[in-house]
């Protein structure tokens, strides 16, 4: 272990270099990671290579040109040691140089190695050093030593030769020399323009500072049982218990994991020699050292080490990579195993790794084609052959065989193909634009607004800029996780849901002080919902239920009616299909609050668009195309989302809101009858108006009324309003006493606020937040500042006005984390989201609260 010499002191009194010892002023936010793990394990009596730690502020002053006293922390070290510097950044994903090994070696160093260890050992030390300094300081080109072919003395007098000749000067011979070196320029490494851009894309902040670990060499090469390896105790794909890793034998650093025949496996392997064979007494040392590191520093560790002569040492110790099953797996093991807490393994699992989880995945070994890319809109990964309409993605399912259905945008008359589909393409659309919330409401990888490539519908075509085409039949990729668009069939990854997953789960929903719903349209979104524990439905969109071939003549003949008696007949043949359709429902959900948004989109959605189409109504409704065709026109809208639709088609045209709500009140009757209760919640879309609620509500009494009388059964409901216009965030006090519950539709109140097209903005977004007039993509991320101040006056005013009142968001911010932390900060009593969103939505659920209890939240 480490004994503090009286020259330590100079460097122990100074927190900006500082030898690791058990009680040093080291931090992660000061030293950076590794430092601090340097000294857990030093604290655990572990034999760890004697270390100085160089600050944040160190480094920062190293890549200003102004170094430390490089003296005082070469002499914390044997005369002869070697020594190695490694990066040590706050967060390990964030990266840093790579480490540079044996730092000292020179000529006559060489020389005295060759006598004790042997000529060639020696030689390999002086040659790697020579190498990784010449490209890592000297910044030359690797290609300079390819002609290097001789190994031993005469290979190192090839290198020495060879970085002589192309820097015109001798290799430094002096370890202080070397080392300020080697500190320069990793300190300047850092600062370079393409490691700050990557480490910023892995979520590091702009002004992330990075320490140094100045290290001991245990060379792991000359006489006797030498070398050096890793060793974890979990598989990293899977996170099941397991001995992993690789031992070299004669090497270095990580050397052992570069796939070379040579190296040895840990464990006895069929598959040739292991460390457990011919190191017995070190390979249970190793396991033993690991297993101590897991208890006492809470975490799977991957442990780095060298053996000298025999001697284990632990040279390093970084938390195990993992794959997304891998670290739900490793959370909730460690809590199970009483190591961390059950809130603790919340917190170390990131909400978007549950992404990953659920849906299909490339791949992580597959080369990629990218032929395009777009806005990764739905999750996932799907293959499949183009398709370029719904009739083809339906015939393509019948046939068994995968497609990708390609569209211009999609609208409601695609949700059956998007069913039928393995994936959605489109050339228009943003985070919210029709695909992409369907999209992420069954589950279905989805890349909207992929402009990069040239869309030919009529040739049913995909070109991409270097000119290839793709069409009918063609194979592509689509990963709705980065936007990407890869040609022919990747190798998928399948959806991992197992105990471990379901026990997090479990864990989150008793943390979690908010509750989460799912927006689902049909009874598959519904069992989706409930397998993911949902709890309820917070959105039900009715309309999606009239696109079924079987219906959608019916709703046509129901449009083209003429009179109130005429349209009344009409909706009757549709009456029980929707009352079918809610009771599938409320089996479902066997009891828990089901929210149904009465009927919002504009009539003419339903009719066709293209002269086959109406020519085949005009023959269904037995009229002239002619008038067919002229009565679409006259209900054409010149802005159709601001038009006849939502509450102002159910005043105007009333019958198809009193059917609807006879269908939910006679479905609640039949789920009551066979034992169930029910109390069903109604609610009205695009309001803007407390005389609009007035209108609806008195209708709606009136049909709940008739049905009581008809059945003779008691049934409660709850009548509610989708706040997605602002004039009802701020008319909320008049609008709130005639309601149960108040749910903004946090993607028309977006489109509303801002004055833009959810399915358009795509095409400029991602130029608006890179020029930074937007933080985010509002459709993506709650705007705080002024949609969400629409969300917390609506919330204030409705509950001064009603103080029981509930308050939910139903627009697709509701399963995003950020937007979550908000909405519970402003007091919302539930999200709502779609269905594959919910497990995300309650992780981040419970770890807002777990974080609330340690430091209170403010809106």
């Amino acid at each position: 272990m480490l004994h503090l010499k009286p020259k330590d002191a100079a460097v122990q009194n100074n927190p900006h270099t500082t030898l690791i010892t058990q009680t040093a002023p080291v931090a992660t936010n000061t030293h950076g990671g590794r430092a601090k793990c340097l000294q857990r394990l030093v604290r655990l009596d572990l034999p760890v290579p004697r270390t100085v730690a160089l600050s944040f502020d160190t480094v920062h002053q190293i890549a200003m040109g102004e170094l430390p006293d490089v003296g005082s922390v070469v002499d914390q070290f044997d005369r002869d040691a070697l020594l190695c510097v490694r990066p040590s950044s706050q967060d390990a994903d964030w990266g840093g140089p790579g480490a540079v090994l044996n730092i000292g070696m020179n000529d006559a160093r060489f020389e005295g190695f060759a006598k004790t260890m042997g000529e060639g050992p020696a030689a390999a030390l002086y040659t790697r050093f020579i190498q990784s300094y010449a490209i890592n300081v000297a910044r030359l080109d690797p290609d300079m030593f390819d002609h290097v072919s001789d190994e031993g003395r005469a290979g190192l007098e090839q290198t020495l030769a060879a970085y002589e000749e192309e820097t015109e000067e001798s290799f430094p011979q002096h370890r202080r020399v070397q080392l300020a070196a080697v500190l320069r320029s990793m300190a300047r490494a850092w600062n370079g323009t393409s490691a700050r851009l990557l480490r910023e894309a892995k979520g590091a902040p702009a002004d992330a500072g990075l320490g140094l670990v100045v290290q001991q060499m245990i060379f792991g090469v000359g006489a006797g049982q030498c070398g050096s390896g890793v060793l974890q105790l979990v598989d990293s794909d899977t996170g099941a218990p397991q001995v992993t890793g690789r031992y070299l034998g004669q090497s270095q650093g990580r050397d052992a994991l570069e796939d070379r025949e040579e190296a040895l496996y840990l464990v006895r392997d069929p598959r040739g020699r292991s460390l457990e064979e011919e190191l017995p007494e070190a390979f249970e040392t190793l396991k033993s050292y690991a297993q101590l590191m897991r208890t006492r520093l809470r975490a799977e560790m991957q442990v780095e080490f060298a053996i000298d002569d025999g001697t284990v040492h632990i040279l390093d110790g970084v938390r195990v990579a993992r794959s997304s099953r891998a670290a739900v797996r490793i959370a909730v093991t460690l809590a199970e195993d009483g190591v961390i807490p059950r809130e603790e393994a919340l917190m170390r699992v990131q909400p978007r790794l549950l992404t990953e989880l659920l849906h299909r995945q490339i791949d992580p070994t597959v080369a990629r084609d990218v032929i395009g890319r777009g806005i990764a809109a739905s999750p996932g990964a799907a293959t499949g052959t183009l398709v370029f309409d719904a009739a083809a993605a339906q015939a393509a399912a019948s046939r068994g065989e995968p497609c990708i259905l390609v569209r211009r945008e999609t609208s409601s008359e695609d949700v059956r193909g998007m069913h039928a589909a393995n994936g959605v393409l489109t050339e228009r659309g943003g985070i919210t634009s029709h695909a992409a919330v369907i999209g992420r409401g069954i589950g279905l990888p989805c890349v909207v607004g992929a402009s990069s490539l040239t869309f030919n519908l009529r040739d049913r075509t995909l070109t991409s800029k270097d000119g290839r085409v793709f069409g009918v039949g063609d194979a592509i990729t689509l990963d709705g996780s980065t936007g990407q668009i890869m040609a022919g069939a990747a190798t998928l990854q399948e959806a991992a849901l197992d105990d471990y997953f379901r026990t997090l789960m479990r864990w989150a929903a008793d943390s979690a002080d908010i509750g989460v719903r799912a927006n689902a349209d049909t009874p598959d979104d519904a069992q989706t919902a409930r397998n993911f524990d949902a709890e309820g439905i917070g959105l039900c969109r009715t309309e999606h239920m009239f696109f079924d071939p079987g219906r959608l003549t019916v709703m046509r003949e129901m449009i083209f009616a003429n009179t109130s008696d005429g349209r009344r007949a009409v909706l009757e043949r549709l009456l029980p299909m929707q009352r079918d359709d809610f009771k599938q429902l409320f089996g479902i959900m066997r009891g828990m609050p089901v929210c149904i948004r009465l009927f919002d989109p504009p009539l003419h959605e339903f009719l066709p668009v293209d002269r086959d189409g109406q020519r085949e109504l005009a023959e269904a409704l037995g009229l002239p195309r002619s008038d067919v065709t002229r009565r679409i026109e006259a209900m054409r809208e010149y802005n159709p989302m601001l038009g006849l639709r939502g509450v102002r088609l159910g005043i105007t045209v009333p019958e198809i809101y009193e059917m609807q709500a006879r269908a939910i009140f006679e479905a609640t009757v039949e789920v009551a009858r066979a034992g169930d209760t029910v109390v069903p919640e109604i609610m009205i879309p695009l309001v803007s108006a407390r005389r609009e609620v007035e209108l609806v509500k008195s209708a709606i009494d009136a049909v709940a009324s008739s049905v009581r009388s008809e059945t003779g059964i008691a049934f409660d409901y709850r009548l509610g309003v989708m706040v997605e216009t602002p004039r009802a965030a701020l008319r909320a006090a008049e609008i709130a006493p005639h309601c149960a519950f108040l749910s903004f539709g946090t993607n028309d109140l977006t489109q509303m606020t801002y004055g833009l097209s959810r399915d358009d903005a795509g095409r400029f977004m991602s130029d608006y937040v890179q020029q930074g007039v937007f933080d985010e993509d509002p459709f993506h991320t709650l705007d705080h500042d002024g949609v969400g101040e629409l969300l917390r006056l609506g919330a204030e005013r409705g509950r001064g006005a009603k103080p029981d009142i509930t308050l939910s968001v139903c627009g697709e911010h509701g399963g995003n984390p950020e937007s979550i932390a908000y909405c519970r900060a402003a007091g919302f009593d539930y999200v709502s989201c779609s269905p594959f969103r919910v497990p995300v939505a309650r992780l981040a659920a419970a770890q807002l609260a777990i974080t609330d209890r340690l430091t209170p939240s403010s809106l």
